[in-house]
This record gives structure tokens, C-alpha cells and sequence, in this order.
């Protein structure tokens, strides 16, 4: 016997049987089996049988193929569409192959002959039932974690955007605000709101970042950092918040440091803006130290660092609990200073996904000790110096306290007072600026231009909106043969975006709620200082175009995307028929990327009608074979290339077109 046989299982049995005599047969091989203690419910009926089926739990339901007239058959039935999920063994008093095959195509479990009927027979196919049970259920369970998922995602990322909207105006009127001359006297009330507002922010972006975490959809993205500029970035921003509350803010180098370090570098400056921050939200009186050193760790260097204040502490009993999402340290200052407690539970989970760990010791009214590690990477060979939060950057670029730009930039967005907030910032820079309410007023305002022989410097393109949505609106912009910079502005910033994005047509994207200092930013990258040519007068090189003819969406698109980082435009056609429409609207491509296998025509047949028609074009065959005798056999195509495409390959592609 197996261990599975020698296991007792324990079941809630449903019997359904009009014999009397069959039932107590049954009755008796299920007692004679040792590896199954059962409880045994008798009904002699189909209606008895499925309101016991409706009403109670049943690990196994024994149903009789022939009830008086009725056929279990329709009990089968009615029970399957009403989504009972106990499994239905049928039994019958003769064997019939197409009486079996129509049971378990109804849904039955298995089917049994009385007269057959052995000891081990019935184990196995009471077992096997409840194992098929248990499999559903999982497999049920599983859709519904999905499906909940999947609403919870969709949830968020619309909370992201419903909320981040009415921040963008919150936050960036009051920053309006508190610069102009006339806020002396509600300086209090606007700063006030202004920590109110990214407090909120701060909250949003930490529930997103819980829910990443807990569906493991939050990807590192690991790369050569300066650690100088980590922390100069910290250092000048939380030093403001420390003097404010009377506190001192102090940054030691214990030894000397790497320049560079390869981490996610947003991750680690969240880690340690939430860190001191806390620290100083939870000291009344004193200050906070930072302490940052390198040491071997199981003959690995790591980063280490030390955040000290002088604060309330943690109790001892909460201290175990304290990195859990939702937790907080109970105590009157706790609730007065607010918050979610989900600061220091993502904390945790960065460090831990950044190859460290973090650890705390604290006493109650004497202050805490933070102390966490990361795997800077290899830095061996690293230049290294100590940490001097006091000196300035110097690293060649002299920064203007004032933008000098120049160019007009046309901001596309639904919101009147968005638009305002955006339009003041970039006057601010030294650019003009234009604006549409909608992606129909954008298209044409550009095709104006455009049409008069001067363009737009760049666009700032909301995604969301009403009539035509910013996705459709730039492809639209970019069909009239716009060649500017267009940056997308949207609330939900969901993964690969920028990449999503790129294939659209966009060359940028910022988040909102929309800051002054990553809009100056995105200014600096795409807008000419005064002194430079405007770009009406100096139009940038001929943007390459390429056309895909592929059927398969996925491949297409992921082409698109590889294009469109190569700065190439490209347009998809699924068909061989779409491909000869677009010809007839374009009559030319820099190149045709043509699959040989299409819907509706065979590729090399595909080509000869490209050839008659638009000799002037360049084709490259793709495919899952090798077509070289195409290549010799067409004068207009260039070559054959072999499934999956890489993105070197297209670069090489694209290099003999410039």
C-alpha cells in the first residue's frame, strides 16, 4: 500500500439512491474502508438531493444514474449550472461506455458500476474526487486572487490620477503664492497648506508603492550613482526642515566613501529622505546625526549608514513590529504628527531588494538609532574621499538661479487652471507659451503653425482628456510631420511607461502633480538659450520612417518601440492590404520592415506588388526563415533577416539610411 492509502480521510458524503437495498450496499463498502472515515447523508431523490446540495457542504456527492423516472443525468445538470463545485461520482447498475462518456461530459467526477464495485475501486474514486475538489478550488481561488488583482491595479492607477490632478493645483498655486510679493501676511497659512499637500503626496505615492511591493511589481533599477549627489540632494533638502524645528541636521563620513556606487539611486534617496525625515518629525529638542562608512561584510564591502536623533523612541515592546506595513508607534506625539505607517515598511523592503538589511535600537524618550547597509556593487576600484555636506557641487556646469530659454511651448491640457500653473512656470524660463484645451485644438494649432513654416519649440501633452486623448493626439501631430520634442504629462506613472510612451511619438514624460524644478528640468534638456538659432529657423535633421508589416501585434509593437529609440518613426500595417494603402497615402519609406507570413497575402507575393507599384522603396524581409533567394530575386529588397529582431540589428539597419 502507498502512504496515500494508509492516510484516513475524513468526508462529508452526499448519497442520492431511490433502492433502498443499494443504499445499504453502499452503506457497507464505504464502512469497509479503513482509509475512510465518512458521514453519510441518504436522499431518494433528484430535488431532495440538489437542495441538500444547495444548502449544505458536501465533500462527494454518490449520485444513482436511474431515480424512479428521472435520470441523474438532470440532477448533473441543474447542480453543474448552479455552480456547485462538490464533486458528482455517478453509479449506475450496468456497464455503458456511452452512458459514461455522457456523464463525464456533463461534469461528472468518474463513473462506478455497482456490480464491479471493489473496496479499492471506491477508495480511488472517492480520493481521486476530492483531490479533483481541491484542485478547482485552488484553481478558483487562484482566478479570484487574480481578478482582484487585476480590479485592485486599476483601482489604484485610477486613485492616482483622480488624486494627483487636484495636487498638481493645490501644490503648485501655493508655491505661486508664497514667491509673489503680496503673501507676507498669509505666509503662515499657504506653508501650511503647501506641507498639508505633499504630506498627502507623500501618502499617495507610499500606498502605490505598498501595493507594488505586495503584488511584486516593484522592479530596481540599479545603475552608476554619485553618492555626492545623493546626498548633497538629502542634505540640502532636509536641512531647511531641521532648522525649522530648531534642530540640527549633521552628516559625517566615518571613512572615506565611493564616488560611485551602482544602486537604484530613487530608492535609495527615498530610503533615506523617510529615515531622517522621521527622525526629525519625532525630535522635539537636539538633533540628528547621519553616519555613513564602508566595511566587509562576509568579505563583501557594503555601504553603511546611521541615522541618530534625539526624539521620543519606541517602545520596547512595539520595536518588533515596527518595519510591518499600517504600524505606529502608540503614543500621543505619534497620533499629533500623523501618518500612515507605511514609511518604514517599504524602507525595509528596498533595503532588503537593494542586497542589505536594517536593524534598530531605541529607548523611550532618549531617541532611536537606524542603522541599514546596501550593496553598493563593486567598488574596489573606485575613487574614493569623504563627505563634506558644507561644499558645493562643482562639477562644471554653473547652475542659473534664473532660466534664460527661448522657444514657444504649446501646453495641451483639460484642466484651465493646470494649463495657467504649467503656462506661468515656462514663462518664468524665459519661453512663450500657447495653449489648447483639447487634443482637437492641439492638432490644429500645431497644423497652423506648421503650415505658415514655423513650429512649436515643444509640447507639453496632458494624456487624459476628453474628445481626442494625448496618445491619439500626438500620433495625429506626428503624422503632420511635426519633428519637436512632445512631453507627456500624466498622473499614473505605470511601469515601462516612458517606453510605452517613445513608441507613441513622446520624448519625455513628467508625473504630476507637476513641480516647478522637474518642469525647468525638462525645460533645460529641450529649449535654446537666447542666444541660440530658434529652432523655426533652423529645422532639425529629417526624421527617419520606417513601415512594419506585421500581423502579430506584440512583435509589432515591440519593433515600434525598438524604432522609436532609435529616433525613427515608425507606422504599423497588420495586412498586405493595409501595408498598399499606406503606400498610397505615403508612396514612400525609408525602409519597409516586411513578415512573410500575413493574413492575407504571402510576403514574397506582397513584394512584387510593392515593387510594381512603389519601386522606389526599400524592402528588408523578416522572418522566422531565412528568404535569402528573395534578396536576389527583387531589386528592391535589400536583405532577409532572421527572427528575433535586436535592437543592434535595427541600428544597423538604420545606419545605412543616414
Amino acid at each position: 500500500m502507498t502512504e496515500l492509502s494508509k492516510q484516513v480521510v475524513r468526508a462529508k458524503i452526499l448519497l442520492v439512491e431511490d433502492d433502498e437495498d443499494d443504499y445499504i450496499i453502499t452503506r457497507s463498502h464505504l464502512d469497509e474502508l479503513t482509509s475512510l472515515d465518512s458521514q453519510l447523508t441518504w436522499v431518494t431523490n433528484s430535488a431532495d438531493g440538489l437542495q441538500k446540495l444547495t444548502e449544505g457542504y458536501f465533500d462527494v456527492c454518490l449520485l444513482d444514474y436511474q431515480l424512479g423516472a428521472e435520470t441523474g443525468l438532470s440532477l448533473l445538470q441543474q447542480a453543474v449550472a448552479a455552480g456547485i463545485s462538490t464533486p458528482i461520482i455517478m453509479l449506475t447498475g450496468q456497464p455503458d461506455k456511452q452512458l459514461d462518456l455522457q456523464a463525464l461530459e456533463y461534469g461528472a467526477a468518474d463513473f462506478l458500476v455497482k456490480t464491479e464495485l471493489t473496496e479499492a475501486r471506491f477508495a480511488r474514486a472517492i480520493r481521486y474526487a476530492l483531490s479533483r475538489r481541491d484542485f478547482e478550488l485552488e484553481r478558483l481561488n487562484r482566478m479570484r486572487l487574480e481578478a482582484d488583482n487585476r480590479s485592485k491595479d486599476r483601482f489604484l492607477a485610477h486613485l492616482s490620477h483622480e488624486l494627483r490632478t487636484p495636487l498638481s493645483s493645490i501644490l503648485g498655486y501655493t508655491e505661486l503664492l508664497l514667491e509673489s510679493d503680496t503673501a507676507e501676511e498669509a505666509r503662515p497659512e499657504l506653508n501650511i497648506i503647501l506641507n498639508n499637500g505633499k504630506h498627502l503626496l507623500s501618502l499617495l505615492n507610499d500606498i502605490l508603492d505598498l501595493s507594488k511591493i505586495t503584488a511584486n511589481k516593484l522592479e530596481l533599477r540599479p545603475e552608476p550613482t554619485s553618492l555626492r549627489h545623493i546626498l548633497l540632494d538629502i542634505y540640502t533638502l532636509l536641512k531647511v526642515t531641521a532648522v525649522d524645528n530648531g534642530l540640527t541636521l549633521t552628516v559625517n563620513s566615518l571613512t572615506s566613501l565611493p564616488v560611485l556606487i551602482t544602486v537604484d539611486g530613487t530608492r535609495l534617496r527615498q530610503v533615506l529622505i523617510n529615515l531622517i525625515y522621521n527622525a526629525i518629525k519625532f525630535t522635539d529638542t537636539g538633533g540628528v546625526t547621519v553616519d555613513l562608512w564602508v566595511q566587509k561584510a562576509d568579505g563583501k564591502e557594503m555601504l553603511y549608514f546611521r541615522v541618530t536623533d534625539t526624539g521620543v523612541g519606541i517602545p520596547a515592546g512595539q520595536l518588533k513590529d515596527i518595519f510591518a506595513p499600517f504600524m505606529q508607534v502608540e503614543d500621543y506625539l505619534t497620533r499629533k504628527k500623523g501618518g500612515a505607517g507605511l514609511g518604514l515598511a517599504i524602507s525595509a523592503e528596498l533595503i532588503q531588494r537593494m542586497g542589505g538589511s536594517i536593524d534598530v535600537v531605541s529607548e523611550e524618550q532618549k531617541g532611536s538609532v537606524f542603522t541599514f547597509c546596501v550593496d553598493p556593487g563593486d567598488i574596489s576600484d573606485t575613487q574614493r574621499c569623504y563627505f563634506n555636506p558644507e561644499q558645493r557641487l562643482n562639477d562644471g556646469q554653473s547652475r542659473q538661479d534664473k532660466l534664460m530659454l527661448s522657444g514657444e511651448v504649446l501646453i495641451v491640457d483639460d484642466l484651465a487652471d493646470l494649463r495657467k500653473l504649467a503656462g506661468y512656470w515656462v514663462k518664468a524660463a524665459g519661453a512663450s507659451v500657447d495653449f489648447a484645451e483639447n487634443g482637437s485644438q492641439a492638432i490644429e494649432k500645431v497644423k497652423r503653425k506648421l503650415d505658415s513654416g514655423s513650429s512649436y519649440s515643444l509640447i507639453l501633452m496632458d494624456l487624459h482628456m476628453p474628445d481626442i486623448d494625448g496618445r491619439e493626439a500626438t500620433s495625429m501631430i506626428r503624422s503632420l510631420g511635426y519633428q519637436y520634442p512632445i512631453v507627456a504629462l500624466t498622473a499614473a506613472m505605470a511601469k515601462d511607461i516612458r517606453q510605452q510612451l517613445a513608441g507613441l511619438g513622446f520624448n519625455d514624460v513628467l508625473s504630476k502633480p507637476l513641480a516647478k524644478h522637474h518642469l525647468h528640468r525638462t525645460l533645460r534638456s529641450y529649449l535654446t538659450g537666447p542666444t541660440s538659432v530658434k529652432p523655426e529657423t533652423q529645422p532639425a535633421e529629417k526624421k527617419l520612417h520606417f513601415l512594419v508589416v506585421e500581423d502579430d501585434a506584440e512583435a509589432a509593437q515591440l519593433m515600434q518601440i525598438l524604432l522609436e529609440s532609435l529616433d525613427v518613426t515608425a507606422t504599423l500595417a497588420q495586412s498586405a492590404e493595409e501595408c498598399m494603402q499606406l503606400l498610397a497615402l505615403h508612396h514612400h519609406f525609408d525602409r519597409i520592415l516586411l513578415d512573410m507570413g500575413l493574413p492575407d497575402c504571402n510576403g514574397l507575393q506582397l513584394v512584387e506588388r510593392i515593387e510594381h507599384s512603389y519601386p522606389e522603396n526599400v524592402v528588408i524581409i523578416v522572418s522566422g526563415h531565412d528568404y535569402e533567394p528573395a534578396v536576389s530575386s527583387s531589386a528592391i529588397v535589400q536583405q532577409s533577416i532572421v527572427k528575433p529582431l535586436s535592437k543592434q540589428t535595427l541600428s544597423q539597419i538604420v545606419a545605412t539610411c543616414r
